[in-house]
């Protein structure tokens, strides 16, 4: 064989054909220990925003993110990101309201996650009347 797909094919049948098997399980591990990391860091986000939420938030938004006060929304199950964006609009200034811009304005985006982490992991159960 002759031609510049000559080297190529010869390079293609010189190529194990375990490699390709030993690669995958070298992925499947690598992402299982990323997830390992990742379950265990969300894990101490819920607990470090737990922490945050007893001090800063339970008052009105009640412990476990079911509001005690007329007006205030229930946080508990609300989505992460949902939660993430809102406090980071609060504290930007881009949304306002008396209490919550002044709450969220010293929040480290840090303490943001932790707080959408335990809101979010509140599990809610819906009954339709």
């Amino acid at each position: 064989m002759h031609g510049p797909g000559a080297r190529v094919r010869h390079l293609i049948s010189g190529v194990s054909h375990e490699a390709p098997l030993f690669y995958e399980k070298k992925m499947k591990k690598f992402m299982f220990v990323l997830a390992f990391i990742a379950f265990n860091s969300f894990a101490d986000d819920v607990a470090d925003g737990r922490a945050k939420a007893d001090t800063a938030c339970a008052l009105c938004h009640g412990p476990n993110g079911v509001a005690s006060m007329p007006g205030a929304p229930n946080l508990a199950g609300q989505q992460a990101i949902y939660l993430s964006e809102q406090l980071k609009n609060y504290r930007s200034g881009k949304r306002q309201h008396e209490v919550m811009s002044y709450i969220a304005k010293p929040l480290t985006d840090a303490e943001i996650a932790q707080l959408a982490a335990w809101y979010s992991a509140i599990k809610v159960n819906v009954e339709a009347p």
